[in-house]
């Protein structure tokens, strides 16, 4: 199962945004950027989405960023709050950046994307048998967090769901 709980519009489609659909962005991009007050906003905007569900026998990841830096700096006080706001594990300290990538929504390499495992350590003794909620910042194309979901899945982990605080919007002409 995958959700997204906003939409997200690039910067090349922002002149036919809403005012909320702005609003949006912005958080969006100041989460990507580690400011803490959009993470703490997300990660209580996930609580609330997985308020109904029983995680206390579920291991919350984080799909690593590109750099360790970026990877603590994004995930680090969002994985804390929300596993404690939901009583779920919290798999961040089992899941080390060993070296950098580049992003592929950038590069528009996508084949960088699903190397994912030669930039990432994932701790297999700890995964192991675990049922596991994958989350990301944003979904695009799937394929950054199809390459990770396997990646999970090849060290035990079960992964029972992805979610993803926003979904990439595109228009397209008519």
């Amino acid at each position: 199962m995958k959700f997204a709980l906003h939409d997200y519009l690039p910067q090349r489609y922002q002149s036919r945004a809403s005012f909320d659909q702005l609003d949006t962005c912005r958080m969006i991009l100041g989460f990507k950027d580690g400011r803490n007050v959009y993470s703490k906003l997300a990660a209580y905007q996930f609580a609330y989405a997985l308020r109904t569900v029983n995680l206390s026998d579920v291991t919350i990841v984080c799909i690593p960023a590109s750099t360790k830096c970026a990877n603590v700096r994004r995930w680090k006080l969002f994985s804390n709050l929300l596993c404690s706001l939901t009583g779920a594990h919290n798999g961040f300290e089992h899941i080390e950046v060993i070296g950098s990538r580049k992003r592929a929504h950038v590069t528009k390499d996508y084949e960088l994307a699903t190397n994912i495992k030669h930039c990432i350590h994932i701790d297999a003794d700890f995964f192991n048998g675990r049922k596991v909620i994958v989350i990301d910042d944003i979904y695009t194309t799937g394929v950054s967090s199809s390459a990770f979901i396997g990646a999970m899945k090849a060290n035990g982990a079960v992964v029972v769901m992805a979610a993803f605080l926003a979904k990439t919007k595109c228009f397209r002409k008519l």
